[in-house]
């Protein structure tokens, strides 16, 4: 219960510091400036045992043999146990040149044991276009480990199918970049906002001048830019440098059904409710008292408004407070009289569906 206390009370407080200044590189990225995807088909040889014997680990063997000039007959089935088929995958960086080199991620695709001490043979990464964009080769690092005894028995640590080969492929292709194509950039960013984006903008117009940053909607700002590239180049290290504050995150209520974790947004508010959960009540009211001045004072007649929630178990302790009410209020009352998380979570959904939670509640 604690540790659920500790963990409610550090999202509490995340929620409720205000916003700061962001980088508009830290928030957005450059349109067209992105990684691209790239797949391959390749064979890991070396297994000590732990390959695999398939058809299709065979016919890859047999061609990789004719490609060298060895043809075997169609009748021979080669015993091939240190040989394991795998899909070889990596993300092509924006702007990395030919000769320059990627890291690689190879896994298994059939039923071998283990990928450790093997190496990846020459293999050919295609893009989507299916144009081969760089090639692959090298020794795996494979940081499973799995161990099987004659009984069955058997022991894993990590997977022992998935390695890796740091600086494994040599990139042979550059993609082609918009970047430099054109008379606007446009920043897209990583969380569409209305508000973010029409700050975003004006931050820029303050520094550039007047109509050269616009908002196109919720995610994406268009802004004037030099057509030469150099100057382009040190225009958008100048841009993607300013700092501005992004708007606020909308009132949102997440919780974990399996781990029993809730976040809850600062901006989320409690309407006057009342609910019962098993033993536990939680009360939410709002009193609205009348202030009148002394005869001989000038002030006006006023009506104050005083929240007060009130928490109570079967052994009766109750908490009050002061106007203001909160769910920072209600989790905090929940904790103090012993409730699990399960109640809170409980209480959460019942409070949504009374419509008594100004913000969204999202179950995960």
């Amino acid at each position: 219960m604690k540790n659920f206390l500790c963990s409610i009370a550090l999202f509490l407080l995340l929620f409720s510091t205000a916003s700061v200044a962001e980088r508009i590189k830290d928030v957005s990225m450059v349109e067209g400036v992105r990684d691209n995807q790239l797949v391959g088909y390749g064979l890991v040889v070396g297994l000590p045992g732990t390959g695999e014997q398939s058809r299709f680990t065979e016919q890859t063997f047999k061609a990789m043999l004719s490609g060298f000039g060895i043809a075997l007959p169609d009748n021979l089935k080669p015993k091939i146990k240190n040989v394991a088929a795998v899909a070889v995958h990596a993300k092509l960086p924006p702007f990395i040149k030919p000769g320059q080199t990627i890291d690689v991620t190879v896994s298994s695709i059939g039923s071998a044991g283990s990928l450790r001490g093997g190496t990846l043979l020459q293999t050919f990464l295609k893009g989507i276009d299916g144009n081969v964009y760089a090639i692959a080769q090298g020794s795996l690092i494979v940081s499973g480990l799995g161990a099987e005894g004659g009984d069955g028995s058997r022991i894993l640590v990590n997977t022992p199918t998935v390695g890796r080969v740091p600086n494994g492929a040599t990139v042979e292709r550059a993609v082609p970049n918009p970047f430099s194509q054109g008379d606007f950039i446009t920043f897209n960013l990583h969380r569409p906002d209305f508000t973010t984006a029409k700050r975003l903008a004006e931050t820029i117009n303050n520094l550039v001048g007047p109509n050269s940053a616009s908002a196109q909607d919720a995610a994406s700002v268009r802004v004037i830019a030099p057509r030469d590239v150099s100057q382009r180049v040190a225009y958008l290290s100048t841009l993607e440098n300013l700092e501005f504050k992004p708007a606020d995150t909308s009132a949102k209520i997440l919780v974990n059904s399996r781990t029993g974790t809730i976040v809850i947004g600062k901006d989320v508010k409690l309407q006057p409710a009342a609910i019962t959960h098993g033993g536990l009540t939680v009360t939410i009211a709002e009193n609205q008292d009348v202030s009148q001045p002394n005869p001989l004072a000038t002030g006006d007649t006023t009506v104050t408004t005083q929240s007060i929630i009130d928490v109570s178990r079967d052994d009766s302790r109750a908490f009050v407070f002061n106007p203001g009410v909160s769910l920072d209020d209600l989790v905090r009352a929940i904790n103090e009289v012993g409730a699990a998380p399960g109640d809170l979570m409980a209480i959460l959904e019942a409070l949504k569906e009374a419509g008594a939670i100004s913000g969204q509640l999202i179950v995960i």
